[in-house]
């Protein structure tokens, strides 16, 4: 089976480097020669959680050739339609792209290369990119978890990515996988929002006491969403985090706070990629991770204003309006 990475940054490379390791044939491709080239010579050096230096193929796009059995995607949404209709040609006929992107990716790449080939997979870990070819994994060792699920009906990939996600963490086949997608997507708007618009990491938000409550509110317009488009939420590395997080009253919204720091213990040092993104004056993805929400919201009819708000936040960050800084969540205020 011939398989690639197609956005082989920082997740990807981590990814990558404990394929290799397994001992499977997967090529690392991505744009960035200079990262490319010192994976090619050095190898794909990973820091912090886990510590060691794989050899691994490394391509630029331009380089790459043949067919592939299974793509991994793990780009950033803006460019899905113009990547997968570069990656179609290579393709085999019963070839498949897994999308392992934040939000809901997976039905605008259906529309392209067709449902039936159509893979998506919840990532519930992080890493951040250190230079060419050296990636940080911050997330601990027993949290490296993968929910995958087919888009159609036809599953005849199903476990040839499961084997190669396996390679690093524990992979959940999920029957309901929009439910999977979702309860990743509560936690990257939660968390990844609020990381990305005051410039501090996952454990910041969780632990101080203004973020935490706007992290809370999120994820519970999160959850009214979902209730209300009949998204059934699944659990989150066996925990029920609409058991422990949801709340109907004061009693269980003070537990619901209670838990939040003791729920993102094993996150605390991660940061958002839209974080990374803005740092290196890139536009993020905003409108797929709470953008999805607020559009779904709009759908159903359900009231996001603190979601709305992030997306505001994090364009006026863009756009020149706002500046990162931990203040940016004061402009809450009103909402609390």
């Amino acid at each position: 089976m011939r398989a690639a990475i197609y956005g082989a940054g920082a997740m990807g490379t981590v990814l990558g480097a404990y394929i290799a390791k397994a001992g499977k044939e997967i090529d690392l491709i991505n744009r960035n020669r200079a990262h490319v080239l010192a994976m090619r010579e050095n190898g794909a050096k990973i820091i912090g959680k886990a510590e060691f230096i794989q050899p691994v193929r490394a391509l630029l796009p331009e380089e790459m050739q043949g067919k592939y059995d299974v793509i991994l995607l793990m780009t950033k949404q803006r460019q899905n339609e113009e990547i997968c209709r570069f990656l179609l040609p290579f393709l085999a006929e019963d070839g498949a792209i897994c999308t392992m992107q934040n939000g809901m990716p997976e039905p605008a790449v259906a529309e392209i290369i067709g449902a039936e080939r159509t893979y998506g997979c919840a990532v519930a870990w992080g890493a951040t990119f250190r230079g060419n070819g050296v990636s940080e994994l911050t997330s601990e060792a027993d949290s490296l978890t993968f929910s995958l699920g087919a888009y159609s009906q036809n599953a005849s990939r199903l476990q040839d990515i499961a084997d190669l996600l396996s390679c690093m963490g524990k992979v959940e086949i999920e029957r309901n996988f929009i439910g999977a997608r979702w309860s990743k997507l509560m936690i990257n708007s939660a968390f990844s929002g609020l990381s990305t618009l005051t410039g501090e990491t996952f454990g910041y938000v969780a632990k101080q006491k203004k973020p935490r409550k706007v992290a809370q509110a999120i994820l519970k317009e999160c959850m009214d969403v979902a209730f209300a488009a009949d998204i059934a939420i699944e659990k989150i590395q066996g925990h029920d985090v609409v058991k422990l997080l949801n709340y109907n009253n004061a009693l269980q919204k003070w537990k619901s706070f209670l838990l939040i720091p003791i729920a993102m213990r094993k996150h605390k040092s991660l940061i958002s990629s839209m974080l990374q993104d803005l740092r290196a004056g890139k536009l993020c993805e905003i409108d797929f991770i709470n953008g999805v929400v607020c559009d779904f919201g709009k759908r159903y009819g359900v009231s996001t204003p603190f979601n709305d708000r992030v997306v505001e936040i994090v364009h006026g960050i863009e756009s020149g309006k706002y500046v990162l800084s931990p203040e940016n969540i004061n402009c809450f205020d009103d909402l609390l």
